[in-house]
Formats: structure tokens, C-alpha cells, sequence
């Protein structure tokens, strides 16, 4: 009898093991936002709810809600490298997403670091201003991202207004108000020097479609979903950079990668309110997929 139980421990064993499978992990480098709706909280969440792995390093602390930003606190420099390479040291990142780099030396560090780890894919997000237009970058840091970072990068995903800042639009307060508008900037974005730009549309309010444009070397791919108005919008950005991040490293080419992460968070911003947080502007829901799976 004992020998007939062993031999079923030993099979229960090998089954569990042969149905093993290494969840791809994503490494999030950006602000923690205290409120849980961006930054850091977003990244992981996302990553975590499109079937990632997350592990993080913090760059700053923000004091921040649903009504704004309060007050911000950098980590200091030698910190970040020691959480840096505490993970890559360990863990097999296999895509990184950058998020908010206050200043020219954090950004300068991250680069060092990538350089020296050299993850399989980056997907920065540009951060500089929030939803509530708190601004997140020193306007003397730009210039450092676009020469030290950018070139790293897979793929960059700027905003409207954050586009404008990149390519040094003098008018960048008169942003785009149409999808063709938009193609007009992609000679600029495409002289930052990466792989590949997503130029999200979200701020085209009057037009019913949300319209992103994935720009290639070659190519501009238009990704078109039906607008969702919802107040519950805080962490779009991160969400959907860390989506992407956390899909390329699943696997998926860029083009599906994003296409996906654009479902996702489409998705999260559909569901958005079902979710009741805070007196401002909201998250966008996460995990609603497993919250529905449950109800069912």
C-alpha cells in the first residue's frame, strides 16, 4: 500500500510539473502613485491582469488621489540602482516599461542600466503631465530623454500634448483635433529615434471613434475602437504601456502587442464605472475581466 502511494505522489509530480509553464516577467520602472490609480499601482495591475509577471522599481513618491497631485518625492539615485539591480539579478526580465523619470540623472541611470541588463524589449512611456496637468518631467529633462533613452526603446507612447513636447512644436497648444491632423506629426516622431511610436488619440474628444496611430518606419497601422466616456479614466497611459509590455514579452509581435493592449484597456474603460473610487477621476477597472468571471 505505502509503495501504490508513492507512486501516485511521484505521478501527481510529474503531472503538475508537465503543466508547468514560466509566466513572462515584466519589470515596471516608474512613480508610485499613492492613490492606486496610475504609476506604479497601474503597471502592476495591468501586467498582472494580461498575464504577466510584475516586479517594479520605484523612481519617486507621489502624494496623489483621484483630485490630483500633492506633492512628489524622487528616490534618491543610489536607491533606484539598488533596486535595479536587485531585480535584474534575479529575475529573467524579459520586458521592461519606463514610466515617469522626474529628471536628466534618473533617466541617465535607467540608461545605464538597460544598457547593462538589456532586456529583450522596452516600451517608455513619456510622462510628463498628468490627466489633471500636473507636471510630472522637468521641461529641462526632455531633451535627455529624446537623446539618451528614446533609443532604446521598442516603441514610445505619447499622448497628444506629450507628442508635441517631443517633437518641439511650437504650437503645441493647438494640438490636433482630427486623425489626419495627427499623421501630420509622424515625420517628427519618427526622427526620435526609436523602433516604433503609438501617438494615442484619447484627446480627440469631439470625434466618436478613439483612434491611435502605430507608427513604423514604413507605415502608419490606424487602431480604431468606439470612444468610451467615463470619468474613471486616471492611469490610461500606464495601463496601456504596460499592456504592451506586458504582451511582447508573452510573445506577441509589436503590431498584435499593441492591437491587444488597446482591446484591454478599451475593455478596462468600458467597465470603468462599475468601479466607484475616490471624489475625482477614477481608475479605469483592471481586472474586470476576472471581477465578470466571478459574477457569472
Amino acid at each position: 500500500m505505502a509503495n501504490n502511494n508513492l507512486k501516485t505522489q511521484i505521478a501527481d509530480s510529474i503531472k503538475i510539473s508537465s503543466t508547468h509553464a514560466e509566466v513572462p516577467i515584466v519589470l515596471t520602472i516608474a512613480g508610485s502613485d499613492s492613490g492606486g490609480g496610475a504609476g506604479i499601482q497601474a503597471d502592476i495591475k495591468a501586467i498582472s491582469a494580461t498575464g504577466g509577471y510584475a516586479c517594479s522599481a520605484i523612481t519617486a513618491i507621489t502624494a496623489q488621489n483621484t483630485l490630483g497631485v500633492s506633492g512628489i518625492f524622487p528616490i534618491p539615485l543610489e536607491h533606484v540602482e539598488k533596486q535595479l539591480d536587485a531585480v535584474f539579478s534575479d529575475l529573467n526580465i524579459v520586458a521592461v516599461k519606463v514610466g515617469m523619470l522626474a529628471d536628466s540623472d534618473i533617466i541617465r541611470l535607467v540608461t545605464k542600466k538597460l544598457k547593462q541588463y538589456q532586456p529583450q524589449f522596452v516600451v517608455i512611456d513619456p510622462v510628463m503631465v498628468t490627466t489633471n496637468g500636473d507636471l510630472l518631467l522637468e521641461k529641462s529633462a526632455i531633451q535627455t530623454l529624446k537623446s539618451e533613452l528614446f533609443p532604446l526603446a521598442d516603441i514610445i507612447t505619447p499622448n497628444l500634448p506629450e507628442a508635441a513636447a517631443l517633437i518641439g512644436d511650437s504650437t503645441s497648444y493647438n494640438l490636433p483635433e482630427t486623425t489626419q491632423q495627427m499623421q501630420s506629426m509622424a515625420d517628427g516622431l519618427r526622427q526620435l529615434g526609436t523602433k516604433a511610436v503609438l501617438l494615442k488619440g484619447g484627446y480627440l474628444q469631439k470625434d466618436k471613434h478613439s483612434t491611435d496611430l502605430l507608427i513604423l518606419s514604413n507605415v502608419i497601422q490606424e487602431l480604431t475602437a468606439d470612444r468610451v466616456y467615463t470619468d474613471n479614466n486616471h492611469g490610461t497611459g500606464c495601463t496601456l504601456s504596460s499592456a504592451i509590455a506586458s504582451y511582447l514579452a508573452q510573445g506577441y509581435l509589436l503590431a498584435e502587442a499593441v492591437q491587444t493592449a488597446k482591446n484591454y484597456i478599451t475593455q478596462a474603460l468600458v467597465h470603468a464605472d462599475q468601479l466607484t473610487i475616490g471624489k475625482g477621476r477614477g481608475p479605469v477597472h483592471h481586472f474586470y475581466q476576472q471581477h465578470n468571471d466571478s459574477d457569472c
